[in-house]
């Protein structure tokens, strides 16, 4: 029998409640913020101004308001994620905290189309089949520019692994991609942009162990070359 849920069913992130708690929390507040939004937030402040839009692309459940919130930019936030349940988790519970629930919205990267001043993309090009199509595509939208936090490195790695921290009786696979910085920065800087690398602050620029496999978590600042 054809089914058509496949997005979902194989979707590792709609399929890990500790995942949905820890968001949840941090939603809620109930959790430190992290680090790397306290970061991007410091690489997105000389870049903007107030009342101008930010996208949060792959926002998980939108925590990162919370963070945009708190700078004082005065900046309009909006946050897409293509799963679906964690996306319901913001829609629940930031609205207490002052943002709209249509701010939030369930939807692929690759179907996103439009324009934005800013765009924030965290810890996700990393876990997806690779980055040239979604990048271009968040990079097309932004006017002035776009941060990022990705597994960057001297060479491109590409592996297809077993996750072990989902819910229990689930046997499902994720991308654990690592790409090249130079190649990745030659992309960026060829659709319009002038990027830089910025060490990322919480792991020093050494890797970080995430479900099992090395990550090396650098930021990427690139603004648009008028």
């Amino acid at each position: 029998m054809i089914r058509t849920d496949g997005w979902a069913a194989h979707n590792i992130w709609e399929h890990s409640r500790t995942v949905s708690d820890l968001y949840r929390r941090r939603c809620r507040k109930e959790e430190p913020e992290m680090t790397a939004h306290a970061q991007a937030i410091e690489l997105l402040a000389p870049l903007a101004k107030a009342g101008e839009t930010l996208l949060d692309a792959g926002c998980g459940a939108g925590y990162f308001f919370h963070s945009v919130a708190k700078s004082g930019l005065g900046l309009n936030y909006y946050g897409v994620d293509a799963a679906a349940p964690l996306i319901a988790i913001g829609t629940e519970e930031l609205p207490r905290f002052g943002l709209p629930a249509e701010r939030l919205m369930t939807v692929r990267l690759e179907d996103l189309d439009g324009e934005v001043d800013h765009v924030v993309c965290i810890n996700v090009l990393s876990n997806i089949d690779n980055y040239h199509r979604p990048l271009e595509r968040l990079l097309s939208m932004a006017r002035r520019s776009v941060i990022l936090r990705e597994s960057l490195k001297a060479d491109a790695e590409y592996a297809w692994v077993k996750d072990g921290y989902l819910d229990p009786g689930l046997d499902l696979s994720v991308h654990v991609n690592h790409y090249d910085a130079a190649e990745f920065q030659r992309f960026i800087d060829a659709c319009g942009f002038r990027s830089r690398l910025v060490q990322d602050r919480w792991t020093g620029g050494r890797p970080e162990m995430v479900i099992g496999h090395p990550h090396y978590w650098t930021f990427v600042v690139a603004e648009r070359v008028y």
